[in-house]
């Protein structure tokens, strides 16, 4: 059974202005089940997680000043949500839902996250709407548990993974590829094991064509025992920070690509959502969606 992780704080009320990029957390699980793509029996509720678990990637001194909510003005600047308790704990309970979806894959083949994608956290600061990353910390459990010896970390959000890549970059036990828009933020770039920076404009042919010349190969050459996947659907034409110019079929295409290749190679895969800007927000929930609908048909 295809289980995904949610919980009701991953829509948590925003000062306004801060709302919209919340919605889709509240739309998406309902339009799954409304549509009879999913049940309540796919979704778990995640919960706070062991804190070594975070500690693992992230200073303990960033931490603890996320927790005290006392870090210096400029940091919390740099994350974009106005900082609260509940804000911090919302980003505790997205790692374990990411956590505990690791071992939901190595059960089923595959699981997700509502919420999570948070790539531009890095191990001491946080960055863009991230403050924990939870793909890394996932990564990282999976290791120390001995419950995989090579991650490759598959991040298609149109941002690159800075914090992924950063966090990752004396790491042989993890794989970080990234294909993002050259022009989108961040605009310093860190380095990844592989990037492909795709050009401003890019449709569905270039960037599809990218995609499908590299990744089958790539697992050949990583040979990972598990995968990190990172949807996010801000490739679109109408997202409001993307700049790829890609279509929803063309998203959709991507993702049938990549769950498909994950299963013919047989490898357990975990899935955080990532970034969706455009202004309807029917179109993100609708991008989003089809993931889901993917892996139920390809998996299950």
């Amino acid at each position: 059974m295809l289980k995904i992780a949610y919980h009701p704080i991953y829509k948590h009320p925003l000062p306004e202005g801060h709302r919209f990029p919340m919605l889709k957390y509240e739309l998406l699980p309902k339009q799954l089940i409304y549509e009879g793509t999913c049940t309540e029996a796919n979704f778990f509720e995640p919960t706070m997680p062991d804190e070594n678990h975070i500690l693992a990637i992230h200073d303990k001194d960033y931490v603890e000043n996320l927790k005290s909510l006392s870090l210096e003005r400029r940091a919390a600047r740099k994350i974009g949500f106005p900082l609260s308790a509940a804000l911090v704990q919302r980003e505790f309970i997205i790692a374990d839902g990411t956590i505990k979806g690791c071992h939901h894959a190595l059960e089923n083949g595959i699981a997700f996250n509502i919420a999570g994608g948070t790539h531009h956290a890095y191990a001491d600061h946080g960055e863009a709407f991230c403050m924990f990353n939870d793909q890394a910390i996932g990564a990282r459990y999976l290791l120390n548990k001995a419950f995989a010896k090579k991650i490759l970390i598959v991040d298609l959000d149109v941002h690159q993974g800075n914090g992924t890549a950063e966090i990752f970059q004396d790491d042989d036990e993890v794989f970080t590829f990234s294909m993002h828009g050259a022009g989108n933020y961040p605009f310093k770039k860190e380095t990844s094991d592989l990037d492909i920076a795709v050009p401003d404009g890019s449709g569905d042919k270039v960037y599809l064509g990218l995609l499908k010349e590299t990744l089958p190969q790539l697992i050949k050459d990583v040979k990972p025992d598990f995968i990190f996947y990172l949807s996010g659907v801000d490739i679109l034409e109408s997202d409001k920070l993307g700049r790829l110019s890609c279509s929803v079929e063309g998203c959709k295409e991507r993702d049938r690509f990549c769950l498909s290749l994950f299963r013919e190679s047989e490898i357990p895969v975990q899935c955080s959502m990532g970034g969706g800007y455009s202004p309807d927000i029917k179109v993100i929930v609708e991008a989003h969606a089809n993931t889901y609908r993917l892996a139920q048909e390809i998996y299950f």
